[in-house]
Parts: C-alpha cells; structure tokens; sequence
C-alpha cells in the first residue's frame, strides 16, 4: 500500500477535473481526496494499491476532455491509512 501526493497544473480548474479524479479513484478502489487550489492548480491526496494509484495517476495527467494539463508533481509518501473513501474537499 502508497500514499501519493499529486500536483496537476494546466487548465485544470473550471472543467470537472475534480468530479473526473474522484470517479477515477473510485473505479481503482482507493481512497483520499482532491481540492482546487487557490493558484489555479488541484492536489490529490491518495492512498491504495501501489497499481491502482499508478492507474489513478495515468488518468489524472489525462484529465477529462475539458482540460490541459501541462505538469503532474507526484510526491510519493508513507501509507497511513487515514481515509474511508475518496472525496472533494475545499
């Protein structure tokens, strides 16, 4: 199990990439959450299967057909196993 912290920058804020992250996690069966940051970027905290979070990471740097994304930071970190399910947060 990971956890992985993830920074996408581009036009990703205004074309439904937090309701596309979240139907993604859920289909990968991981759990966490994604927020808008106030700088136009969106941050993803998740935690699973080290497959499924790289699955959920390939189809984040995609993003739904609205968006560009242009860079995708992923900080990998220790698995805590805080989170029930995944959510969209503020």
């Amino acid at each position: 199990m990971v956890r992985a912290n993830i920074v996408i920058s581009g036009r990703v804020q205004g074309v439904f990439f937090r309701a596309h992250t979240q139907k993604e996690a859920v289909l990968r069966g991981v759990t966490g959450w994604v927020r808008n940051l106030f700088d136009g970027r969106v941050e993803i905290m998740v935690e699973g299967e080290k497959e499924q979070v790289e699955h959920l990471i390939a189809a984040v740097k995609q993003g739904p057909p609205q968006a560009h994304v242009e860079d995708a930071c992923v900080e990998w970190l220790e698995f805590a196993g805080e989170f029930e399910d995944f959510k969209i947060t503020w």
